[in-house]
């Protein structure tokens, strides 16, 4: 069975949110680069933008494989996060908490990029919803 999506509208359509961006928490960066290099063919680039030790991952998939990041773990449990492209962090983090999910990080700049939030499920999970703007500071 076909696994149904709730679509979201953006620029006047109505698209399904989607997986935009993934973020590999790691011990040792070192490491992981070597584990997923080898076992993905991914490659590494640092973000000389980025205030902390932050590698993009070029995943070489097609436009519609997303790319991720590699960064250093920041507490013993930290999970990969997975980005959902959403028109409004805003509008979506409320809805996230009227639906039984916690916001455990609020509407955060990129700037140049867009805002970012970190949530948890109903089950625990986390996840990220992600708001492409250009303008955010």
């Amino acid at each position: 069975m076909a696994k149904k999506t709730t679509p979201h509208k953006t620029r006047g359509h109505a698209t399904p949110a989607s997986l935009v961006w993934f973020e590999i928490p790691a011990d040792s960066i070192d490491r992981a680069k070597k584990f997923y290099g080898s076992l993905f063919g991914w490659t590494f680039n640092k973000l000389q933008a980025a205030v902390n030790d932050y590698w993009h991952i070029d995943t070489g998939g097609n436009d519609a494989s997303p790319d991720g990041g590699l960064m250093p773990r920041m507490h013993p449990q930290q999970p990969i996060t997975n980005y959902i492209s959403v028109p409004s962090v805003s509008k979506a983090a409320a809805k996230v908490e009227k639906l039984g999910g916690t916001v455990c990080k609020p509407k955060t700049p990129v700037p140049g990029m867009g805002y970012f939030a970190i949530c948890l499920d109903t089950e625990g999970n986390t996840f990220a919803l992600w708001e492409m703007n250009e303008r955010a500071k």
